[in-house]
């Protein structure tokens, strides 16, 4: 029979213990699959739903390995983590989806360029420096956006620099810049593969962001774009798991341009924020789709059911402590709102709390429906 991936004698392991890992797990129930996570507290999101929760540090090489090597499959909620240490648990037999070699190379964004470049997939034009000092050599060809390489998260270790006035408060230390894109829209698609080799992608979404936060404020399903602008956006999904041969679920980002081209932005090898509608809006979410990924299963539908948007809902500015979720029970009482909160107990100012999904069969009422439950609801502290 070979080893069952289901019931108590299988072991997934999850790194990190955030939100992302609570929806997997919450998807795993449904396949008697047992989770066991780690992070740093046992107040995380996943620290009362996981089968087995360890308290140890995702960054830590001796803590790692001693969670993973107990794993039959070792899968990660976020990047940040020790990559030599997934390294070890894979010659050790440990299978470990994304394999570590693909999350080294996606948690360096330099490395991330790099890739795209050889391997012919459309990206903007990017120079690697090593320290701010650097900037002046480029200040003719501004405004452009400089990203750090490693450690960058939800917006953070990303900067627009428009005029060399701003280089003085740069990052300092490796990074890169890039050029500007002049895009009419932001896309994602959600691709998956297995270890077979079958590969699926989700219709494209599109995201509307919070420029002062850099956070996706609003996600469109599907996203309205030409028929065969959703056919390339897709290809190049495909095209970019496939050359990286990876098994798992990946976020792809991508720029729409003016001119109608589309450019590879960056790429996350997990559950993403701009997945979460297909728990409600698609055959197969992409939870369920990442564990039939890492498990060698066959891939679900993608098909969408019903149009949706979704609305992240991010603690109130000036609140830091206990939360409390403010005009909930009036959004929870409204047709087609689906409400997902995320069991952290403190809030802080703009920290990602929960998410809302908003079905209709016509988007545009959806869209309508997300900005009313946007301002319903504030998440403020005691």
């Amino acid at each position: 029979m070979g080893n069952r991936w289901y019931g108590k004698s299988f072991k997934l392991g999850v790194l990190g213990g955030g939100q992302l890992g609570r929806m997997m797990i919450q998807t795993a129930m449904n396949f008697d699959v047992r989770i066991y996570a780690m992070d740093k507290s046992k107040d995380a999101p996943c620290g009362h739903l996981a089968y087995e929760f360890t308290v140890g540090d995702i960054q830590s090489y001796d803590d790692v390995i001693a969670f993973g090597k107990e794993m039959d499959v070792l899968t990660v909620e976020i990047e940040h983590i020790n990559v030599d240490a997934l390294e070890a648990l894979e010659k050790q037999g440990v299978k470990v989806f994304p394999q570590s070699r693909v999350i080294r190379l996606i948690q360096d964004k330099g490395l991330q360029k790099e890739f795209y470049q050889s391997n012919g997939i459309p990206t903007a034009a990017f120079v690697l420096i090593n320290k701010k000092e650097k900037l002046n050599k480029y200040s003719d060809q501004l405004p452009f956006v400089q990203k750090m390489r490693t450690g960058g998260y939800d917006g953070k270790g990303v900067a627009l620099l428009k005029e060399s006035s701003a280089f003085e408060n740069a990052f300092d230390g490796p990074s890169l810049i890039e050029d500007q894109i002049d895009f009419e829209k932001e896309l994602s698609v959600i691709v998956a593969r297995n270890e077979q080799g079958e590969s699926s992608a989700f219709p494209v979404v599109e995201c509307q962001f919070n420029k002062e936060l850099n956070l996706v404020e609003f996600l469109f399903s599907p996203a309205d774009i030409p028929p065969d602008t959703e056919s390339e956006a897709v290809k190049l999904a495909q095209e970019v798991i496939e050359k990286l041969d990876m098994v798992g679920l990946l976020a792809v980002e991508l720029f729409l341009t003016k001119k109608g081209e589309l450019y590879v932005n960056e790429v996350a090898p997990r559950t993403h924020n701009s997945g979460h509608h297909t728990i409600e809006c698609n055959y197969t979410s992409q939870f369920e789709q990442h564990l039939r990924a890492i498990l060698g299963l066959p891939l679900g539908s993608t098909s969408t059911k019903i149009p949706g948007v979704m609305v992240n809902l991010l603690g109130s500015e000036k609140h830091t402590g206990t939360a409390v979720y403010d005009g909930i029970e009036q959004v929870v009482g409204m047709e087609g709102v689906y409400l997902h909160l995320y069991g952290k107990s403190e809030t802080k100012p703009n920290r990602k709390m929960g998410h809302a999904t908003i079905t209709n069969s016509n988007l545009e009422k959806a869209k309508e429906k997300a900005k009313e439950v946007q301002g319903k609801i504030r998440i403020v502290s005691i």
